[in-house]
């Protein structure tokens, strides 16, 4: 029998193939990853630094006690270089190997801009255990901080670096904080607790060149600003990783098009996690990966199993200013209401026919995330 394949070793794959395992212990499963396939939680990479904690500590289970656990072949620092669509073959650097189905749970990378400047190549990103390495490596020494990016992922490395005791300055073209998720009077909750944190916030602009200066770095701003720190981190988002998809002939688009079975447009070869575009729809959180999986696992057993999200609010890890969030679609269609205090925001969003479809709790109102979860879907009283 040939065995279901996975590729990649984070959330989505491991996730799937303990789905799996609560159904059958016996299928062949093979995971196929780049790296060192260790298993670990990468929400906690941007909030570890704080903490204390290294590489070592972030490993939640070694890679091999996760093929033993899990009962699978796992073959790691292996590259795939194409997929065979018509032999049912994954080519790798560590030869060829058949599949029955092959899972495609290849991660996102980080976006990276290009910038002008001698030091351009100096910029950090953390996608990966490897990545947070390089990073704690880097930043023995440092007291100052700048980060090109005040979204999710930006706002937690801000909100982790300022609490740690470092100098932190926020650069973002938007015109408040995590502009893409929420609306303004939400957003903008965020600015005076994180500045009272050590948090430098620089909107409007953007980083245009990193030049090397005496034990630092000189950033040049589009707004003709310029900023001198010892370490700059790129937090500006992810792209899906489509290309090896792409090359094999499977449709892509923002991610590997796949449908609510996530199966792609090749009959054996399904998609989830952060490389995947879910029936129109990129959903790269755990709460969707989590749901994603459980219906795959039935699927690939030939239990056709639709995935269904429900009401999944994104938690974001800013303890000085806690944040949950429902978002919207940008082309949607209603109105948001809006509740604010001193202590934070509390912003519905009612659709046309008068429905809560989403919402933002900033502050004092983000421990309401469950309640208000019940409500999604619900006429707004």
């Amino acid at each position: 029998m040939k065995p279901i394949v996975v590729l990649g070793s984070g959330l989505a794959g491991y996730t799937v193939i303990r789905e799996l395992r609560k159904l059958n212990r016996d299928i062949p499963i093979k995971l196929v990853t780049r790296d060192e396939g260790d298993y670990y939680s990468k929400p906690m990479l941007s909030n570890a630094y704080a903490q204390g904690k290294d590489v070592e500590q972030l490993v939640i289970t070694p890679a091999a006690d996760m093929a033993q656990q899990l009962n699978i072949e796992l073959l790691t620092h292996c590259m795939i270089d194409a997929i065979d669509v018509a032999n049912k073959c994954v080519k790798s650097s560590r030869g060829d190997f058949e599949y029955g189905k092959l899972v495609l749970a290849l991660g996102a990378d980080a976006i990276r801009i290009p910038l002008q400047g001698d030091a351009a190549d100096a910029v950090l990103s953390i996608n990966d255990l490897g990545d947070y390495a390089r990073f704690r490596a880097a930043m023995e020494g440092v007291q100052r901080v700048a980060i090109m990016g005040g979204g999710l992922i930006g706002c937690e490395f801000a909100n982790d670096l300022a609490a740690a005791g470092y100098a932190v300055t926020v650069i973002d073209p938007a015109t408040y904080p995590m502009a893409s998720l929420m609306p303004q009077a939400a957003g903008s909750q965020l600015l005076a607790p994180l500045a009272a944190l050590g948090v430098d916030w620089r909107f409007g602009t953007s980083v245009q060149r990193v030049d090397a200066a005496a034990r630092a770095y000189t950033l040049t701003l589009a707004d003709g600003a310029q900023l001198q720190v010892d370490l700059l981190l790129s937090a500006i988002g992810l792209r899906p990783r489509t290309a090896l998809a792409k090359a094999a002939g499977i449709a892509v688009n923002r991610g590997i098009v796949v449908d609510a079975h996530l199966r792609s447009s090749d009959a054996d070869v399904f998609a989830l996690g952060d490389c995947a575009e879910i029936e129109g729809r990129v959903l790269p959180f755990v709460l969707p990966i989590m749901h994603a999986a459980r219906a795959l696992a039935r699927t690939l057993l030939n239990e056709e199993t639709s995935a269904v999200f429900p009401a999944m609010p994104v938690v974001v890890k800013t303890p000085t200013h806690p944040v949950a969030v429902l978002p919207v679609a940008r082309d949607a269609e209603g109105s948001w209401q809006t509740t604010s205090t001193g202590g934070g925001a509390k912003m519905i969003f009612v659709d046309t026919g008068q429905r809560v479809t989403g919402f933002a709790l900033t502050g004092e109102f983000a421990a309401e995330r469950n309640a208000m979860s019940k409500r999604v879907g619900a006429v707004m009283d």
